[in-house]
């Protein structure tokens, strides 16, 4: 059965520089796709940094924007594809959002974060409105989500409902919450039936503090790949055969009773 090597690039980058995030794109890109990855996912915010105060306004950029057309560059040329977190303008609106970059420069999606964290998120950003996004990359179908969104077990079971088979997660996620890297995200991946690539900021930035930890978790529960507290390029294999089997043997979402729940459905 085929298989997708993913790259997570656990790395704060240049907070407040887009070339030097670029710089640092390019070069995960270069290692990523010379270890025979076909995706490389970066943290939230990674074009800009994230704790960049009042400069979000300035940062932020369309979806199409020359943020976009440098990545899709990037991918061109090392010829793999790219997810990452920005700041996106849409008119006098704001998102956190994340964006899927084929690996022929293709913008295949634009998710934009809807459970916004802390006064920060809420004091710069608009919450999106749509919590499933999705594409179709190698095979698989892919979806997007965002830190604090992948909390919210109802956000995670819509994209289990929807067939996502890999669900790519840019997170900032800062102490003292580590357990949601270390525990709640692979039993996200274990209770939907899916992979979880969650890919994090590490050290300090502002007044945050990253505590790394980026994972892939499989739909058996188990972590394929865990990167430690620093800047790290660590990478996993999204085994199509391993998610038809774990979802063949775990009976969660065909013993759902939606009728029992309706609120939530």
């Amino acid at each position: 059965m085929p298989s997708l090597r993913t790259a997570l690039l656990q790395s704060s980058g240049r907070p407040g520089s887009v070339a030097g995030n670029l710089a640092v794109l390019d070069d995960a890109a270069r290692r990523a796709s010379a270890a025979g990855a076909g995706l490389l996912v970066c943290p939230e915010m990674f074009l800009t940094g994230y704790a960049i105060g009042d400069a979000v306004p300035r940062l932020a950029e369309p979806a199409d924007g020359p943020g976009a057309r440098a990545v899709a560059e990037i991918a061109v040329r090392h010829g793999i594809a790219v997810a990452y977190g920005y700041p996106e303008r849409d008119g006098r609106r704001i998102f956190n959002a994340a964006q899927l970059i084929a690996a022929d420069g293709e913008r295949l999606a634009n998710y934009r974060k809807t459970h916004l964290f802390g006064d920060f998120e809420r004091a710069w950003f608009t919450p999106g409105e749509l919590p499933v996004v999705q594409a179709e990359l190698a095979g698989l179908r892919l979806g997007i989500m965002i830190c604090y969104d992948v909390e919210f077990p109802e956000n995670v079971r819509a994209h289990a409902l929807a067939g996502t088979d890999l669900l790519l997660v840019p997170t900032a996620q800062m102490h003292p919450f580590q357990f949601v890297a270390e525990s709640l995200v692979p039993v996200r991946a274990f209770e939907n039936q899916l992979y979880v690539a969650y890919v994090n900021r590490t050290g300090e930035e502002g007044a945050f503090e990253f505590v790394g930890l980026s994972c892939l978790a499989a739909p058996d529960g188990a972590t394929r790949t865990r990167a430690g507290r620093g800047e790290e390029l660590v990478l996993g294999e999204v085994d199509t055969g391993l998610l038809s089997a774990s979802r063949a043997a775990n009976p969660y979402l065909r013993d759902r009773r939606p009728g029992l729940y309706p609120p939530l459905v």
